[in-house]
């Protein structure tokens, strides 16, 4: 075993993350610091197995289920890779070929597609009170099942974005932060600029945002959370990103100034998402089917979003980051003004700057994702990550 990889050895030693055998993933505020740490840790060591062509299947055969109601690129094909990193298949469920709209109930659905399934990962993260709930449910139909013998196995649920939390991403986030910082000793005291920006189309998840402030208030790091009068987030969000700040020494402030929170910012992340209050009316008139009365919200979010066009990630702005320096960070696609679009969240020049960065950001998406899955469905990680190093067993056979 090589000094890197003892290192996570020593590191997962120290940790507690026995509870999180048998569980799920839902939001990154319900596990502990060490849980955290754990999933982080098995992260670096499996994209280091992989990286030294050492083979990280844990299944010999079985499924990955993935749900997406909204749609993906990155967390689907992370979710992809994670599953076959581990030894899974993926099967995706449409659930316009399946029977729901039959009237096939949720347990009924979690079930007939869990037969052989060890983790199911979904995105649904549209309708303030549906997604993270709906996870919940299926969650719960498969551990009933698992209990009544329907089920050899209880599957892992992953959370691959609700309307509270996008873990993965997050996660990932995070990780990319600890690595580009040179540990997460060196987090103290930074400063984050989480901030609204200009975006030509409305209704996105105010996911991202929310986990940044739920999760990075855990490091001891000052968190701004920026957006004009009206885009607010939840609130039961904050106040978790507050008790967290007060937990760790770090900060948790709120204003209606992008510069303010640009200000010798170490790390920004400027992206756009509705505002909590017209997605909880959103929600209403989908379970209306009031069909022109949401075309009329869309014109309303539209026109509002356009009286914030300087709400723009601009080299000037970028100026005023720590040493001109700060880390950008972008959950993607952005919306990259002359480039994807004519006006959006960030310049053309200053996204290309960072395009690298931006890429080994999502480059960490299927660790983290293969970590949670690898905690819940493995009894013993440590002893199972020095097996598969000492093992003969290769990836690429030739």
């Amino acid at each position: 075993m090589d000094n890197k990889l003892q290192a996570y050895i020593d590191r997962l030693n120290d940790l507690d993350f026995k509870g999180m055998y048998g569980g799920d993933f839902f939001l990154t505020w319900e596990k502990s610091d060490d849980e955290l740490a754990a999933v982080f840790t098995v992260a670096d060591a499996l994209r280091h197995l992989r990286q030294g062509n050492i083979s990280t299947k844990i299944f010999d055969s079985g499924l990955g289920i993935s749900l997406f109601r909204d749609n993906s690129t990155r967390t689907r094909f992370s979710f992809a890779s994670a599953c076959n990193l581990l030894g899974l298949q993926v099967q995706d469920l449409d659930e316009g070929k399946s029977q729901i709209a039959h009237g096939e109930t949720v347990r009924e659905t979690a079930n007939m597609i869990s037969f052989m399934a060890d983790v199911i990962g979904i995105r649904d993260d549209m309708y303030i009170g549906k997604g993270n709930q709906y996870m919940r449910a299926v969650a719960d139909a498969v551990a009933d099942g698992h209990r009544q013998g329907v089920l050899a196995q209880r599957p892992t649920l992953v959370n691959l974005q609700c309307d509270i939390d996008h873990p993965t991403q997050c996660m990932a986030d995070m990780l990319h932060i600890i690595h580009y910082f040179g540990g997460v000793e060196n987090l103290k005291g930074k400063k984050v600029a989480m901030t609204w920006a200009y975006s030509p189309s409305y209704g996105k998840p105010l996911s991202v945002p929310q986990g940044v402030v739920g999760l990075f208030t855990r490091f001891g790091m000052n968190v701004v959370l920026a957006h004009p009068e009206g885009y607010e987030i939840m609130p039961e969000v904050e106040e978790i990103a507050k008790k967290n700040a007060a937990a760790t020494g770090g900060s948790f402030s709120k204003t209606n100034s992008m510069a303010e929170a640009f200000k010798d910012a170490d790390v920004v992340y400027p992206k756009s998402w509705a505002p909590f209050a017209a997605m909880e009316k959103r929600t209403k008139l989908y379970q209306q089917g009031d069909k022109a009365g949401i075309d009329a919200l869309e014109k309303e979010l539209l026109k509002q979003n356009a009286e914030h066009k300087d709400w723009a990630c601009t080299e000037e702005m970028m100026k005023l980051t720590r040493d001109g320096k700060a880390l950008y960070m972008h959950c993607l696609p952005a919306d990259i003004t002359g480039l994807s679009c004519p006006e959006g969240e960030v310049d053309n020049s200053v996204f290309d700057r960072y395009i690298v960065p931006l890429y080994k950001e999502a480059s960490f998406k299927p660790y983290i994702i293969a970590a949670m899955i690898f905690l819940a469905q493995v009894k013993d990680p440590v002893r199972a990550i020095m097996d598969m190093d000492a093992s003969d067993a290769e990836r690429k056979l030739f």
